[in-house]
């Protein structure tokens, strides 16, 4: 085996982009079916209901509006 069919080899057993996005286009279709199944449906209003009871998170207060008014050009 010569170095040029060597590196060949190699570089056919390396993931491309391609390959990745079009992993990741089937992952995302496959949650979207699944997310319109009535257990889907299910798991997303129970998620949505945890999500929405926190409300330690970001929120625009006084001070922060007058730092953005100032930060604009």
């Amino acid at each position: 085996m010569s170095a040029k069919s060597a590196t060949t080899v190699n570089e056919g057993n390396q993931p491309s982009r391609r390959k990745f996005f079009i992993g990741a286009g089937a992952r995302v279709g496959a949650v979207a079916v699944a997310s319109q199944t009535s257990i889907g449906k299910a798991v997303i209003q129970e998620i949505g209901s945890t999500v929405q009871g926190k409300d330690d998170g970001y929120q625009l207060s006084a001070h922060i509006r007058k730092y953005y008014e100032t930060t604009m050009l």
